[in-house]
């Protein structure tokens, strides 16, 4: 469910790129306290065509009797139809259609030693993640490994300096240009996979920290994976959200195929249930939307994970999973907008 939300500050961070505060009016605050890494979904009518899309909330995390602090950072997108709205139209007091903060990718507050690798916005989850974490568990550790192209394109650069600042024991960073040397530190170049498996073991016990989170493009979250894997970081201690990937080829011809002439979707949203037939190429999420407006999404793109959905009977086929991590794809979760049929009859439940 959307809920109008007033502008209440936009701040210019780089060139490209701004953080954005909502107001949470007294009503709403507990349905907008977020977890440390969670995001927000927003809407904006364009030219009469409905657009969603998905920021992740920077501000640290608070608790009663706190009000929430909803800070999110928006960096322009290259057609970006909202990025673009939010950069040039948006104004301080005007209203804006949010969600209640969702999502996975989250840290609760506990001792130990964690660390990060983020890649442009990507910074924008973690850096929530951080600053709740070593304010609230003085015996935490946190560092974080940033890659950007730029000095002047760094998103955030006085927030990550004021944790610096302030918890100069636990909180270490370690920054790396990719198109542009540094006066000290690292040399500037890409953090591919050999790089980060010659890097990483120098700066910090890697298999002895508690929780690994991978924020960014595609290209970066796929590497530094592979590099914690031949570390032998255990799975289970590897989180990721991917903010942008390319598109890649469509499903090949053979297995669409493979889907039945004629299914039947059975879903329950909000505890109401119904039954539709799928039609040809349609995705599961396209045939709940054609009778159930409120169906939850953002993306469409496999990416933000709003349209999570358990598969209580049939079998269905994911396009692309970029959202699910492992362990939720086992235990029968689906991403609704990649799903097709494979049965006859396929089962959801978006209340699980």
């Amino acid at each position: 469910m959307f809920h109008p939300l007033r502008v209440r500050a936009i701040e210019r961070l780089t060139d490209d790129s701004v953080a954005v505060t909502l107001a949470v009016p007294p009503e709403l605050r507990e349905t907008f306290r977020h977890r440390p890494g969670q995001h927000l979904n927003v809407r904006h009518t364009v030219d009469g065509e409905e657009i969603r899309r998905s920021y992740s909330i920077c501000s640290p995390a608070t608790e009663e009797p706190d009000e929430p602090v909803l800070r999110v950072g928006i960096r322009l997108v290259d057609g970006g139809a909202f990025s673009t709205y939010a950069l040039k139209e948006l104004a301080v007091g005007d209203v804006v259609e949010a969600m209640p903060p969702m999502g996975r990718f989250v840290l609760t507050p506990r001792a130990g030693h964690f660390a990060a690798i983020v890649g442009g916005s990507g910074i924008t989850p973690v850096l929530s993640i951080a600053a709740t974490l070593l304010a609230r568990q003085p015996d935490a550790r946190f560092c974080l490994i940033r890659s950007d192209r730029t000095a002047v394109s760094t998103m955030f650069l006085d927030e990550v300096a004021d944790l610096k600042d302030r918890y100069p024991d636990r909180f270490q960073l370690i920054t790396v240009l990719s198109r542009e040397e540094q006066q000290a530190g690292l040399p500037s170049g890409r953090l591919d996979r050999d790089r980060l498996a010659e890097l990483l073991p120098a700066l910090l016990p890697v298999t002895e920290v508690d929780g690994w989170y991978l924020c960014g493009p595609f290209g970066l979250i796929q590497s530094a994976d592979r590099a914690l894997r031949d570390l032998g970081v255990d799975r289970s201690r590897i989180h990721q959200e991917i903010f942008h990937v390319d598109d890649g080829p469509g499903t090949p011809a053979r297995a669409r195929a493979e889907s039945p002439a004629h299914s039947r979707l059975t879903a329950t949203l909000d505890g109401r249930c119904g039954t539709w037939p799928v039609e040809k190429d349609e995705s599961l999420l396209e045939t709940v939307l054609r009778s159930r407006a409120d169906a939850p999404y953002a993306c469409k793109g496999g990416v933000c994970g709003t349209c999570r959905a358990f598969l209580v009977s049939g079998e269905v086929r994911m396009d692309r999973n970029f959202a699910l991590e492992p362990d939720e794809t086992e235990a029968g979760y689906v991403l609704a907008c990649q799903s097709h049929p494979m049965t006859p009859e396929v089962e959801l439940d978006f209340d699980r």
